[in-house]
């Protein structure tokens, strides 16, 4: 079936490059389908959401921004949302909107946000180059200015009057060669616009986690209970566990070990950072999500994967066999091929080897359990041969997968 827009995540991408036309960074803008010029919003709550949403998760900051940083328009609202600090610190530059009231409280939470790492943009306005204002000056690392609506001569007269604060200076809607040498004539440090590239929408298949998982999981972390139960609630839906391994490699937390495991992730992301993104996630839950009998399919995979190597492996083999078979469904689901998948999650090879091509020592597991499931017997007994397991062995795991994954009521 073709996907509809409603599962699709949209993002635009337009770069901003120096003045040998290095690109430096990349402008991300919300977008509601691939054909859309610009944004579309009706709820500005939700539209910040799904960027944030569609960074993160759906698309990610390694495919869209390589090794650049993202400028990223907020409103005073999202300014002041706590889901923002979700976004990289070493990558974000937060480009406030001319709605934004620069007064005391905004400027308050700008210097926090700097101290935690973000930089911070705004769009050409007198009063930011008055001498009066000296604290909104120490906040702003980037001034743009729209070449194309004051024209060339009052975009020079505006960028003489930044000088003195020693501010990176950025032209936007720089749409022909010759306006572009103007601006290098000016001093301009950096420049946006159509001459260089126009917004490219970057298009990924969205599988959302089922709302009730999302609000159970926030109950659970607000109320600070054993890990074990966090964990327990993720395995009941593989949307939430891809997202999470997604966010974790999208975001990078400074890791100097692969992720392993569901555990490990949760471990690395803390819980307050897991209640933010957590948070984030409720505005897409519901919308898109997985059938209940596909995800029910890929529990009974992953418990069925699992229960077949405990004699084999440790509870950190088991973990990585459940996740396995849990993720052996994830091209089904997202209706691309299984290299393309984990080219977004960054799994450790000896994961993407069973995933890919049934090898390495986890491989043999899911090849057993897909046998198991197809009811191909004699795959099933060649496989469980090789393993030295006993076929009946293999039918008692298989009916007390079943029974694990029917004890989440799915359907």
């Amino acid at each position: 079936m073709e996907a509809t827009s409603q599962s699709l995540a949209f993002i635009a991408r337009q770069p901003i490059l120096n003045t040998h036309q290095e690109i430096v960074a990349y402008q991300l803008l919300f977008r509601d389908s691939a054909e859309a010029k610009s944004a579309v919003i009706v709820d500005t709550d939700e539209a910040s959401a799904r960027i944030l949403v569609n960074t993160l998760s759906d698309i990610g900051t390694q495919g869209l921004l390589e090794d650049k940083s993202a400028f990223i328009l907020v409103d005073t609202e999202l300014l002041n949302n706590e889901l923002l600090e979700l976004l990289p610190p070493s990558k974000t530059v937060l480009e406030l909107l001319e709605s934004v009231v620069l007064d005391e409280a905004t400027l308050q939470r700008c210097q926090a946000l700097r101290q935690a790492g973000y930089k911070i943009a705004v769009r050409d306005d007198p009063t930011l180059h008055n001498e009066v204002n000296p604290a909104v000056s120490r906040l702003v690392d980037y001034v743009k200015i729209d070449v194309h609506k004051v024209g060339v001569e009052q975009a020079a007269i505006r960028f003489k009057n930044y000088q003195f604060l020693s501010k990176k200076m950025i032209a936007e809607k720089v749409e022909t060669r010759e306006i572009f040498e103007a601006c290098k004539k000016i001093g301009f440090q950096f420049v946006q616009g159509y001459y260089f590239a126009q917004p490219q929408i970057f298009t990924a298949k969205v599988i959302n986690p089922a709302f009730v998982t999302v609000v159970e999981l926030l109950n659970l972390v607000s109320n600070d209970v054993d890990m074990k139960l966090i964990e327990d609630a993720f395995k009941r839906d593989p949307a939430l566990s891809f997202k999470l391994l997604r966010y974790i490699n999208s975001v990078g937390f400074g890791l100097s070990c692969e992720i392993q495991s569901i555990r490990h992730a949760l471990t690395v992301i803390g819980t307050k950072q897991l209640f933010r993104w957590l948070t984030l996630l409720m505005v897409t839950a519901g919308q898109n999500s997985i059938s209940s009998a596909l995800m029910k399919t890929s529990i009974i995979r992953g418990r069925l994967t699992e229960l077949l190597g405990e004699s084999y492996f440790g509870k950190a083999g088991q973990d990585n066999l459940f996740t396995i078979g849990v993720f052996s469904l994830l091209d089904v689901m997202l209706g691309m091929p299984m290299d393309e998948v984990l080219s977004k999650i960054d799994l450790p090879e000896v994961l993407s080897d069973a995933l890919l091509n049934r090898q390495g020592m986890y491989g043999p597991f899911l090849s057993l359990t897909e046998a198991c499931e197809a009811g191909n017997e004699e795959k099933l007994r060649a496989v469980a041969s090789a393993l030295y397991i006993n076929p009946a062995d293999v039918n008692r795991c298989h009916m007390s997968a079943i029974s694990w994954a029917e004890s989440f009521a799915l359907s």
